[in-house]
């Protein structure tokens, strides 16, 4: 195992995190329970070769995660590192920040945590909760009094936001944020909050699943020819300079194995190779035949179309190889009530605002007729 510096923590961070979120289930009687004869020994076969950092929150596997992560670390907890979170829909003034810590604390069985979140903050409820109801204070005092280690965010919001907060709270240590191949708009960000000594921890370095379905992304991005773009991901997010660790959520003792062999490399990307691998998806998608950026300049569509969803969903087919993934997403999109090519008006609203200066009403029905799936 690789280990890094974890900000200005004065920690060690496995290069690796476990992410405790998908550990095997069973239904009994109505409720849910975690299988632990199965999730124990894979949460200490992480420990024993190398991990260190293990990531839960309340809410987690029918609220069962904490729990068994607490039981799993029983006659080790000195040696690891718990991160767990603070949901803020549960924070309705400042005294509610220590009664929900001790929710986690109890259910943990452990007098201490080591990393705590305020879980999933975007900057609307970082005003109105966090500097609104003064909990940065209370966490201050819960460090003060040992419950906590480290001030920690996870983070879902527009990515310059992240500066935002990161000024106004000179208190936070870590932050937890999402980044990978596919989806790089927070990358700005992780190198301004790792200059301003925070440690950063990545959830979603394979794209939520995405880069672990075949694909010959890897070829198109390496000249090689294999099937690794799961190996690639990982490397590609580690390979970034500001980043400490990288989250997966395991479910399986092959999948820990996977992902142990992956972040125990010796030879990570360097630097300069990370480098050329994101200006490499660049070169990809600005030699896609629908280039679109993302940029929203479309919007808002007059009837309701939400075209950068859409040609993203192309995006995925067309330049990263992921089609099952993109029709998927149509799928969902159709069943959520989205509009579509045949809501359009033909105002050419769009076309005229766009600066790739694409034939926006033609492709999305070119797109549409691609990824749709018919019954």
């Amino acid at each position: 195992m690789i280990y890094r510096k974890f900000g200005s923590t004065g920690k060690e961070i496995s290069s690796l995190g476990f992410g405790c979120m998908r550990f095997p289930e069973y239904e009994k009687d109505g409720q849910w329970f975690i299988d632990e004869e199965k999730t124990i020994p894979m949460l200490r076969h992480a420990y024993e070769n190398g991990i260190n950092y293990f990531d839960t929150a309340p809410y987690y596997l029918h609220n069962n995660s904490e729990a068994t992560v607490g039981k799993a670390m029983k006659g080790i907890r000195d040696k690891v590192m718990l991160s767990t979170k603070l949901p803020l829909e549960e924070v309705k003034g400042a005294g509610d920040y220590r009664r929900v810590l001790e929710k986690s604390l109890k259910k943990m069985d452990t007098d201490y945590i080591d990393f705590y979140h305020f879980w999933g903050i975007n900057k609307a409820v970082f005003d109105e909760k966090i500097m609104g109801f003064e909990l940065l204070k209370e966490a201050m005092k819960a460090k003060e009094e040992g419950l906590i280690r480290h001030i920690s965010f996870s983070f879902h919001d527009k990515a310059e936001y992240i500066k935002y907060i990161i000024d106004r709270a000179e208190v936070m240590e870590t932050m937890l944020v999402q980044y990978n191949l596919l989806d790089r708009s927070n990358e700005e960000m992780i190198g301004y909050a790792s200059s301003k000594g925070l440690g950063i921890v990545i959830m979603g370095p394979v794209g939520g699943g995405r880069l672990a379905a075949p694909t010959d992304l890897y070829k198109k991005l390496t000249g090689k020819k294999s099937s690794a773009t799961y190996e690639l991901a990982f490397k590609f997010v580690l390979g970034n300079p500001g980043v400490s660790c990288a989250l997966s959520g395991m479910e399986s003792m092959e999948m820990v194995d996977k992902n142990l062999a992956i972040a125990g490399q010796e030879k990570p990307l360097t630097e300069n190779e990370w480098k050329q691998l994101g200006a490499a998806v660049d070169q990809l998608k600005k030699f896609s035949d629908l280039y679109c950026t993302g940029c929203g300049y479309c919007q808002p569509c007059p009837m309701g179309i939400n075209i950068p969803r859409i040609f993203n969903m192309f995006t995925y087919h067309n330049v990263y190889g992921l089609t099952v993934h993109a029709k998927k997403e149509m799928s969902g999109y159709l069943k959520e009530g989205g509009k579509t090519v045949k809501d359009c008006s033909s105002c050419g609203r769009c076309e005229r605002k766009c600066p790739q200066k694409l034939e926006i009403r033609k492709q999305l029905k070119r797109v549409e007729e691609i990824l749709t799936v018919r019954e």
